[in-house]
């Protein structure tokens, strides 16, 4: 199945020039195939900033991957754990908002333990992700990262425990997460340009978009009609109900890099947005 996206390069000048914030996922959006983060991203993210839009890294990631990126990466603030949490800077301190408590947490965490004994059991070669001990409300499952990759039938039998313990799972680019909660990376982003911006993002949504490579990202590619997918997306074009509206030609960090020079390749977005 083909993307129904459009190419990065029809990206429209006048809208881009609206624009006053950027959203993006990190694995498969912002790294090379090797799982690393090339300078040129980095280098993406500063010119972002530097041109006056807010970014916003918005990943499946864990709090404690969290805590880093927002004290020291080239950002305004951090989603985490696929919705569960957002962190950003005030000056020198480290504002931390959770979608649970800590009792809430724990009890979920317990539950989320059972999930993790019956994948273990019933998926060979599934393991738990190496970054699971810095995580606060959701499991990581390995189907690449760490392993040697599954099938997607192996995926799909991942899936299938996480909802017949009655959580929610969603697929990224190499693990399946899953948590007890109807919330997700959309969710967490309104709440976060709300409470930090002082903005309303369903009114604002012309105003944003965002990069993505993975199923984990479809509310994220349903919600804003400016949201750009990386080429290595196609791969889930068949997974998909909603695409992005445009696509790069480049995989990962490379098409995330071209997607920033089209965005900035408009004069107006130059004007500062921060207030």
């Amino acid at each position: 199945m083909a993307l129904r996206s459009r190419p990065i390069r029809s990206f429209d000048a006048v809208a881009a020039s609206r624009l006053g914030g950027v959203f993006t996922d990190i694995d498969g959006t912002l790294t090379d195939p090797d799982g690393r983060i090339p300078a040129a991203s980095f280098a993406a993210l500063e010119r972002l900033r530097g041109a006056g839009l807010r970014t916003v890294v918005v990943t499946g990631r864990p709090a404690g991957w969290c805590d880093m990126i927002a004290r020291t990466w080239p950002v305004d603030a951090v989603v985490g754990e696929n919705g569960g949490l957002w962190f950003m800077r005030d000056g020198e301190r480290l504002v931390r908002r959770y979608r649970m408590g800590e009792e809430e947490r724990r009890a979920s965490r317990a539950r989320l333990e059972a999930v993790a004994w019956d994948v273990l059991a019933e998926v060979p070669g599934a393991a738990l992700a190496s970054d699971q001990p810095y995580r606060e409300f959701d499991l990581a499952v390995d189907f690449r990262e760490d392993v040697a990759p599954l099938e997607a039938e192996a995926v799909d039998r991942i899936v299938a425990i996480f909802h017949r313990h009655g959580a929610t799972a969603k697929v990224s680019n190499i693990h399946v997460n899953g948590w007890f909660g109807s919330w997700d990376k959309l969710t967490a982003c309104r709440d976060l340009v709300r409470d930090a911006f002082g903005g309303d993002l369903d009114a604002e949504r012309d105003l944003w978009t965002f990069f993505g490579d993975s199923p984990n990202d479809e509310p994220m590619f349903a919600f804003f009609p400016l949201a750009i997918g990386v080429a290595n997306i196609a791969r889930f074009a068949g997974d998909l109900v909603h695409h992005p509206g445009f696509v790069t030609e480049g995989d990962g960090a490379r098409g995330f890099v071209e997607g920033v020079d089209v965005l900035l390749g408009a004069p107006a977005i130059r004007r500062s947005r921060r207030g």
